[in-house]
């Protein structure tokens, strides 16, 4: 699980080799993530001056961006598929199909009830709103072998992206859907916790993510136990937690469990919520991408 900014430090090939030897069973990032993936595969640069933009009122207002993520999002929508995969489908394919919308709307009317009918409106919807052409819209990616989610979907490694609404810039764009965002987020969120569930003697690594990875991980391992509790099963067991960010931790040995309420490292998320996940939490003051280095050598060493 992982922060925008592991991705932008450079670590999109050490993760392309870790997913290659196997090391690497799933991804998971927010939705910053996906903005900075899609636009080093297309630009091969991405960032701009937010104090400036804002001021502006051009901050996340690029033509681009927001659109062929959208695109990505809808048409992926109506394949079943959700955020992480549509996006890297789109952009190792560079692009996508878009059906034609007369075909589109007979599907909608014979099958109001199918489960991916809300999909298929929103991607109507979009066709007629922004006067889409069907067939092909085809998108050159130069620089895929930046993408994570590129190189997940080529691993078939499962990468799931997990975003908020109104958090990301595409949601300044004319094509900003909230229902084709939540639904490939759902999609995401059910894929996640099923890795979860299989993580039994696993590890769970969260770098550079304060907000989104114990968040997400908490909710999806309490979901994973109510239902294995429901069938009679033992919670998931024997796992390891290593959350890794460049500050000092709240300077809190957390090995210890929890700081009290008057402590300022209370308050820091990211380490108290995996301190109470029931598997060890061990915290790394280190710079993300040196980490992911290192870690990447000590695999290849034991291997």
């Amino acid at each position: 699980m992982y922060g925008a900014h592991l991705l932008r430090n450079g670590a999109a090939l050490l993760l392309d080799r870790m997913m290659q030897r196997g090391w690497l069973t799933h991804i998971a990032t927010n939705g910053a993530g996906t903005i900075h993936d899609w636009e080093y595969a297309w630009l091969g640069a991405s960032t701009e001056g937010v104090e400036e933009n804002v001021a502006a009122g051009t901050f996340g207002t690029w033509e681009e961006t927001g659109r062929n993520i959208h695109l990505a999002l809808l048409a992926g929508g109506i394949r079943g598929e959700g955020y992480g995969v549509s996006l890297g489908r789109f952009i190792v394919e560079d692009g996508t199909t878009l059906p034609n919308a007369g075909e589109l709307e007979a599907r909608i009317r014979s099958e109001p009830a199918h489960p991916l009918a809300g999909a298929r409106v929103e991607l109507l919807r979009a066709i007629r709103e922004n006067h889409l052409p069907s067939g092909r819209v085809h998108v050159v990616h130069r620089w895929t072998q930046a993408s994570i989610l590129a190189n997940a979907f080529k691993h078939n490694v499962p990468a799931t992206v997990h975003p908020g609404i109104g958090y990301d810039i595409i949601s300044c764009h004319p094509m900003f859907n909230g229902a084709a965002i939540g639904r490939a987020a759902e999609l995401d969120f059910k894929l996640f916790a099923g890795s979860v569930n299989q993580l039994d003697g696993g590890v769970v690594l969260s770098i550079g993510s304060a907000v989104m990875a114990p968040q997400v991980f908490e909710k999806s391992l309490s979901c994973v136990h109510n239902i294995r509790f429901e069938e009679r099963r033992a919670p998931v067991r024997d796992f390891s937690i290593y959350v890794v960010d460049l500050q000092d931790g709240g300077n809190w040995d957390w090995s210890r469990g929890e700081p009290p309420k008057d402590n300022p490292a209370y308050y820091l998320r990211f380490c108290k919520s995996f301190s109470r996940m029931g598997g060890p939490m061990r915290y790394v003051q280190c710079d993300n991408v040196a980490f992911v280095h290192h870690l990447l050598h000590e695999l290849r060493r034991l291997a």
